[in-house]
């Protein structure tokens, strides 16, 4: 029987990120090997990703970089304010 949940798991999120950096890389017109030249990333290990969404995190980095798109990851690991204490403050 499946579990299913609102959240998603690790496996999914990695499928979705390799399955938007490959359309972005193919809209860009950029090969798996031209890219590795650029980045700086194994072709190996271009490939593994968009295969299997498995890839070391300095790696996906340097694609992100190459992309313009290393501020997408700002986000994460921030902590979150939380406003209901903040408006707890205006209500005093």
């Amino acid at each position: 029987m499946k579990n299913y949940s609102i959240h998603k798991i690790p496996s999914q999120v990695q499928s979705e990120l390799a399955n938007r950096f490959q359309k972005l890389r193919k809209s860009k017109k950029i090969s798996q090997s031209e890219l590795a030249n650029k980045s700086g990333v194994s072709l190996g290990s271009i490939k593994r990703f968009e295969q299997t969404g498995q890839i070391s995190l300095e790696s996906l980095l340097k694609l992100a970089h190459l992309f313009d798109r290393l501020d997408d990851f700002d986000s994460v690991f921030q902590i979150q304010e939380d406003l209901k204490e903040i408006e707890k403050l205006f209500k005093q």
